[in-house]
């Protein structure tokens, strides 16, 4: 099973997430502020899917996840860990 934990930052609309199912991303990081500049990359275009998501930040230990300030964290989280989940453990996987 996938765990997710939720770490608070100083920015109420900022949320860092860690897992133990392994790296967001091989190497790196990736920034987008907009669903146009995430376009190419699959989970950041999964991400700016949701409604409510301003901007993500993703490198291999952790990703940050920045929430429009009208956005209510307890609507976008779950989703947002469900996108995740998705990512971790796509469609027909065997695990």
């Amino acid at each position: 099973m996938i765990r997710f934990v939720i770490h608070p930052t100083p920015n109420p609309n900022s949320l860092k997430i860690t897992t133990d199912a392994g790296a967001f991303i091989e190497s790196g990081m990736e920034s987008f502020a907009s669903a146009e500049e995430a376009e190419q990359h699959e989970l950041g275009r999964r991400l700016f899917s949701l409604t409510g998501v301003e901007n993500v930040f993703i490198l291999p230990d952790f990703l940050t996840i920045t929430k429009h300030t009208a956005a209510d964290w307890d609507n976008l989280l779950p989703k947002v860990e469900l996108t995740l989940k998705d990512h971790f453990e796509p469609a027909g996987s065997s695990s």
